[in-house]
């Protein structure tokens, strides 16, 4: 159960089937024998005695191995960092003049009142000397050596805490919505390429030469389609994938909270998100504050007059690290003019206008006046969460592509299926999507997703530990009846 900013573990795994003891429980069994399994943090020489700091997912130990106990003494001045190692012996409470507190706080420090006396050691598996230091913040290394080497970059404390944060994160949101009444149904991850906005990733058909499908950048449709079923509440902790210009708060591959409501109207869905925010803040970050609640509200049209965004930072003290401050920004316009003079949309081709403005929709008048419902939620600058009240008429989603200059044709083979589900049935429905990687990094005061992310891709997408993207055998190009054309 997670109680505070650290991390408790549950007492039913304390032994296993190798008899091992997870080091946050040694403090219950000062006096006894007995073994723990980890990895060689820190290892002292001092001649006749050898200390070694331990460390489990759990926690660290210190440890001595005396001359008095050859066969330990031995082995201990052998080992070095990162190696694997199965420790035995008695744990011991330490005097009081060598009790371990921090210098600068003089509180005592983790497990620094107890060691552990070595009798046995058992070398599991050796390692190679590591390209960098596993224990500091990783700030004086290169991003690039952290990503190639991430397995290693992994171990550090505060990767450990932000993979495990996110972790408790996504439990929270699972355990939330389930009893709000939702039901969590992964959607495919093969599907049809649909102009939504960012490029696709596309997946060449070895069965269908020629044809292709796209990798999803959101359960968009589905979870629509999931609503035309009568599922009424769903949700997906949804793996997403869009080919575009990459940055600090972006990947090709990234992961969304997906959310979508049956029967709802605007203010349902903001409320029940406010309330799953407002939770995770105080119950999994209770040193945090959030500025206002409820959550303020600005138009579209005011957050770009009063702070020229339409994600607002709206931070009384923005030197303050555990100051939140969310906001809803609604109100959009529903459509913008392209480059070449056209209409396109400014978040969802899905999404139904204000009530008031469903005339000019189906009239196509009015164009750059009217307004979706379009409601978005912002943290500190960033946009963490969007969404809308869906187009659930057919008629009127048809009316979204023809101002955007879709030719019947199109309209058909991208959306058809689209239309003809939102024709058989389809109750009112809206929901959201929250950027859960920059959510996380926020809560994390990260200065990148990447932080946050465990196998993280550079800014450039690529993937330094797997040399990704790479060519693949002409054999397989073959298969797929695909020949390279590479650039002069």
């Amino acid at each position: 159960m997670y109680l505070s900013s650290t991390f408790e573990y549950t007492n039913c795994d304390i032994v296993n089937l190798m008899n091992r003891i997870y080091i946050k429980n040694l403090k219950e069994n000062i006096g006894k024998e007995v073994s723990i399994s980890g990895w060689v943090d820190v290892r002292r020489d001092h001649g006749k005695l050898i200390f070694i700091d331990f460390r489990d997912m759990t926690g660290k130990i210190q440890s001595v191995a005396l001359p008095s106990n050859k066969e330990a003494h031995e082995v201990a001045s052998k080992v070095r960092p990162e190696w694997v190692i199965r420790a035995t012996g008695i744990v011991n409470k330490r005097p009081e003049k060598m009790i371990s507190k921090n210098k600068e706080t003089g509180q005592l420090e983790e497990n620094g009142d107890i060691e552990l006396e070595l009798k046995k050691l058992e070398v599991l598996n050796e390692a190679t000397t590591p390209p960098f230091d596993v224990r500091g913040d990783g700030s004086d290394i290169s991003e690039e050596a952290r990503l190639k080497y991430r397995y290693l970059d992994l171990r550090r404390p505060r990767m450990q805490k932000n993979i495990r944060i996110r972790h408790k994160i996504i439990k929270y949101i699972r355990d939330f919505l389930d009893n709000e009444g939702f039901t969590e149904i992964e959607t495919p991850i093969l599907t049809k390429s649909t102009p939504e906005g960012a490029r696709d990733y596309v997946v060449p058909s070895r069965l269908e030469q020629g044809h292709f499908y796209a990798l999803p950048q959101s359960p968009q449709q589905y979870k629509q389609l999931l609503m035309t079923a009568g599922f009424e509440k769903y949700f997906q902790i949804a793996r997403c994938f869009r080919d575009e210009d990459t940055r600090s708060d972006r990947q090709p591959e990234f992961t969304q909270m997906d959310l979508e409501m049956s029967f709802v109207e605007r203010e349902d869905v903001m409320a029940i998100n406010e309330k799953m925010l407002i939770e995770i803040v105080t119950k999994l970050f209770p040193e945090k504050k959030i500025q206002q609640v409820p959550f303020p509200r600005l138009s579209y049209k005011e957050a770009i007059e009063k702070y020229n965004s339409d994600k607002p930072d709206i931070r009384e003290d923005k030197n303050d690290p555990n100051l939140l401050a969310f906001c809803w920004v609604i109100d959009f316009p529903f459509f913008e003019k392209t480059d070449e003079g056209g209409w396109t949309f400014t978040h969802n081709p899905f999404s139904a206008p204000k009530p008031e403005h469903m005339s000019w929709l189906m009239n196509k008048e009015k164009i750059g006046e009217i307004l979706t419902t379009q409601y978005d939620v912002a943290l500190n600058g960033f946009e963490i969460g969007g969404g809308s009240i869906r187009n659930h008429n057919p008629e009127a989603l048809k009316k979204v592509f023809e101002i955007m200059g879709y030719p019947e044709t199109q309209i058909e083979s991208n959306f058809g299926h689209m239309m003809r589900a939102l024709g058989s049935g389809t109750p009112p429905h809206g929901g959201i999507a929250w950027g859960l990687d920059r959510f996380v990094t926020l809560l994390q005061n990260a200065n990148s997703i990447r932080e946050v992310i465990p196998f993280a891709k550079t800014g450039e997408g690529k993937d330094l530990m797997m040399d990704a993207p790479s060519e693949i055998f002409e054999k397989q190009l073959k298969e797929l009846g695909i020949d390279i054309r590479k650039k002069k």
